[in-house]
């Protein structure tokens, strides 16, 4: 910072005031995150801190005091509206200081002692008011690994949800950074300060934070996360070789403990990713397929939009994982299938709507385990986990009752065994319906400890005393109307009329004066007030004591928790598939170590879910049927069906059922999309340009096992050039890559290629022409389309009728150039001898007929039976009489 109003940094912090000297020392050790400075009810922000957030929250700034002789800016927001204001600044990216007063005001010499408890950051969320119920938060470290030339040779990466404890270790080409950042979407990206930006990813979907460069130091990282996993070496793990992952995780743990101020309790467990484990999805497919996100971005409709039914947020952030991991080994699906028909075919009495309503009533374990974990958990935390707990016997026996030979159902009935001691712990110390916070009082159970019931019962029972008291001051003071009462302000007193003051005995010591009443305090009440106020501030003291050590007893059972936590994610999301099963007639798909794909009767599950009727359509693949070339009209279904068939396949590997007849699917490793582009103006490249990179990531890294898609390439630059790419991609895909390919063109010479390659195939989608007017089928067909209805489709969608009456001339004028010059079709960029030869583009406009000008001018709705035989001899008269003239 500089100057007060600035930045105070530059200044001694010696000429500033002891509160203004605190703050500055806080806020030097942490640069670059806005500091909420707990004074009373406020937190306050100060300086540079202050004017951002004025402007990013819309607060007020304001001008108070000086310091170092200069003005100091505040902005403030309430403590009991916090929350809200730190969910606002964590969704622009910004981190946040808590510090809050932890000394004693009444004690205090000078300012009140303050310390920052915790950072908030995009990354590192745990509050529940600050996640989103249904998505994992995930902060994620990138380490590069060099090359003895000093290029990128792989990308260390390592990330963690905090909220569960869950932390991942890979190592991707540097070529592959982006599509992993794609699939694990970190909120936060820790990279280090000394990081070249060319280094950096292209496109991140988090915010960037930069740490010290020390902080990734590979010896100190393997060192710092074996401390975390308690263990001696990582060879356990399979990560003893990953050093630049390894580097990145110790520069993660480091980041994380420091923002919560405390060790990872939670974080006892280490899974290494690999790329081979999953079935490719680079962002473009992702986005293409739009899996969790429509291509502008909205959460509905997509797939999995479609398919969340679960019963509990830890089951939709599991389907989100699963959309984006869809493992390549068949036998992890048929597993996830197995379990899903047993909770299909249950007898009714152990069904799957039973089971799914027991599970409606089951808390989010895996977050408040994270949150006790971090000593951060609240009563009401604590009693949804104990009422969870209790249930668990039930439910356990339910999914057993359910199982019938699933080994998943099995292994998940297994895990659901809540810790004995931890429900018993739980049961004895926490309330049955605690207040929200332990500064309320009331989340400590009655009997769990004896002190706090006996220092409840003092301030509880004042009401019986101030009745008893009340009474015999009555009786020996003969005043009526006497009254013995309580308000914070004066504490306890007993209030007598004006006119019976004369009646007040000597041992009355004046405590108020009213306009018509006095206010007294007796020797006995006097005692009362301090003995029923000490009780009630112990109570509070002695409650937040216990609480801590509960929380404190709590920590061991962590690890039973998360157990529990992911068995009931798992069954929750298996629930929810058999339950969208059952519901949109899904079949379980079979899986063949033959590579190919074969489907019958498949339906795009979003689609159908939109439309009221969709037509089905078969779709087969192998390795002599290796490439389908599509063909047809615009608007007939060709994206459709192409995104349908990636999406059965996708679904098929994620374990769901499918929405087919029937489908068999081979190996797939990595599925591959172009379809649709638009221009990257902030990256400078043309929509021509977006289509080429992603064919090129498509033509380098296919392999026989792809399923690639591919939609009108080649379209973005002029018709010969268009043509030209598009054949020899066409060709690459079959002779070189051997790719499983769905290639849909408007470019009519490609149907041709089966006649050099017998791998190749035609189909189309169907349409029917009526007149001018066409009507789409939607059904895909074997061989080729026999035009593209181009005009057709432009009339429908309201291009005026001179400009399709214009297209539709010019249209027979090409073709009849086309065929004179055995030209398969005319350059965009024709030489201008063209446009001499060619007809005038506006013909004169037909005179309508005087018949359809009538037809045209009355409603049929308006006419009764004698007035529609009327107008049938009108409309006779005038046909006879255009006849006539003509002749």
């Amino acid at each position: 910072m500089g100057t007060p109003t600035e930045a105070p940094g530059d200044i001694a912090i010696a000429a500033h005031t002891p509160m203004m000297q605190q703050y500055l020392r806080i806020k030097a050790e942490h640069p670059g995150t806005l500091v909420f400075y707990r004074m009373g009810d406020f937190y306050e922000l100060f300086f540079d801190d202050a004017e951002k957030a004025a402007r990013l929250l819309d607060l007020t700034l304001t001008q108070r005091g000086a310091s170092a002789g200069n003005p100091i800016k505040m902005a403030g927001v309430p403590h009991h509206a916090v929350e809200q204001y730190l969910a606002k600044l964590v969704k622009l990216g910004e981190s946040v200081a808590i510090c809050e007063q932890i000394g004693d005001p009444a004690t205090s010499k000078g300012p009140v002692e303050r310390k920052v408890l915790r950072v908030v950051t995009p990354g590192t969320l745990t509050d529940a008011a600050l996640l989103s119920d249904k998505s994992d938060v995930f902060l994620l470290a990138l380490c590069p690994a060099h090359n003895k030339r000093g290029g990128v040779a792989s990308v260390g990466l390592a990330w963690l949800n905090l909220a569960s404890g869950a932390l991942r270790l890979a190592e991707v080409p540097p070529g592959q950074l982006d599509a992993a950042l794609e699939r694990i979407r970190p909120a936060e990206i820790l990279v280090s300060d000394m990081l070249s930006s060319e280094t950096l990813p292209s496109a991140p979907s988090g915010t960037l934070t930069r740490v010290p460069g020390w902080h990734f130091d590979v010896t100190s990282g393997k060192q710092r996360l074996c401390d975390q996993l308690n263990v001696a070496s990582l060879d356990g793990f399979s990560a003893e070789t990953l050093t630049s992952a390894c580097g990145a995780a110790g520069a993660l743990l480091l980041y994380a403990s420091a923002t919560q101020g405390q060790q990872l309790r939670h974080v006892r467990s280490l899974k290494v990713e690999y790329e081979s484990e999953y079935i490719g999805l680079d962002p473009a497919t992702r986005r293409n397929l739009e899996l969790t996100e429509t291509l502008r971005g909205a959460e509905s409709p997509t797939l999995c939009s479609l398919l969340d039914t679960c019963c509990t947020t830890m089951g939709s952030r599991l389907l989100r994982h699963w959309l984006h991991h869809p493992p390549r080994d068949a036998s992890r699906a048929q597993a996830r299938q197995q379990a899903i028909g047993a909770l299909i075919e249950a007898p009714a009495h152990v069904g799957l709507d039973a089971l799914r309503t027991t599970l409606r009533r089951i808390s989010d374990v895996e977050r408040i385990t994270g949150r006790l974990a971090l000593l951060s958990a609240r009563p009401r935390d604590l009693s949804s986990l104990r009422d969870t707990f209790i249930a668990l016997p039930s439910l356990r026996t339910h999914v057993e009752q359910m199982a019938n030979g699933s080994p998943a159902l099995e292994r998940i009935a297994a895990d659901l065994e809540p810790p004995a001691a931890c429900v018993d712990l739980l049961r004895r110390a926490i309330a049955e319906e605690p207040a929200a916070m332990v500064r309320d009082g009331g989340v400590i159970a009655r009997g769990y400890d004896a002190e706090l019931d006996e220092l409840r019962d003092i301030s509880e029972n004042c009401g019986q005393f101030l009745i008893d008291l009340e009474a015999r001051e009555r009786a020996r003071t003969g005043i009526g109307n006497l009254r013995v009462e309580y308000n914070k302000v004066h504490g306890f007193y007993i209030e007598v009329t004006r006119g019976q003051v004369d009646k007040v005995p000597d041992d009355y010591r004046r405590r108020q004066t009213l306009k018509n009443a006095e206010r007294y305090i007796t020797p006995e009440l006097k005692a009362f007030e301090d003995k029923a106020l000490s009780a009630q501030e112990r109570a509070l003291s002695r409650e937040r004591s216990l609480y801590d050590t509960v929380l404190q007893a709590l920590l061991p059972f962590i690890a039973d928790c998360q157990r529990v936590a992911s068995a009931l994610a798992e069954l929750d999301l298996l629930g929810a598939f058999a339950e969208r099963a059952r519901a949109l007639d899904w079949v379980a798909p079979t899986f063949s170590p033959e590579i190919g794909i074969d489907i019958e009767q498949g339906r795009h599950p979003v689609v159908e879910a939109q439309v009221e009727q969709f037509t089905a359509n078969d779709c087969r693949l192998d390795t002599g049927r290796k490439l389908l070339l599509i063909t047809g009209p615009n608007m007939g279904g060709k994206s459709t069906f192409m995104r349908q068939t990636a999406l059965i396949a996708l679904l098929a590997y994620v374990g769901s059922y499918v929405p087919a007849r029937r489908a068999c699917f081979g190996p797939i490793d990595r599925i591959f999309t172009r379809i649709g582009a638009a221009d990257d103006l902030a990256g400078g490249r043309s929509t021509f340009m977006v289509e080429m990179t992603e064919a090129a990531a498509i033509l380098n890294d296919a392999t026989p096992q792809s399923l690639v898609l591919m939609d009108e390439i080649g379209r973005g630059t002029s018709t010969f050039d268009g043509l030209a790419l598009a054949w020899a991609i066409a060709r690459h895909l079959l002779g070189h890559n051997a790719c499983q390919t769905l290639f849909a063109t408007h470019y009519f010479e490609l149907t041709q290629l089966p006649a050099e390659f017998p791998e190749a195939a035609n189909v189309h989608l169907s349409a029917v022409e009526h007149g001018h007017s066409i009507v789409f089928l939607h059904s895909v067909d074997e061989g080729p389309a026999s035009q593209s209805y181009g005009l057709q489709v432009a009339q429908l969608a309201g291009v005026p009728s001179p400009v399709i009456r214009a297209a539709r001339k010019h249209l027979a004028w090409l073709e009849q150039q086309s065929a004179g010059h055995g030209t398969p079709q005319l350059d965009l960029f024709a030489s201008p001898a063209m446009a001499e030869d060619a007809p005038d583009d506006d013909p004169p406009e037909p005179v309508p007929h005087a018949a359809v000008e009538r037809l045209r001018a009355i409603d049929p709705n308006d006419l009764r039976p004698r007035d529609a035989l009327e107008l049938l001899y009108e409309l006779h008269e005038l046909a006879n009489a255009d006849k006539s003239e003509r002749h």
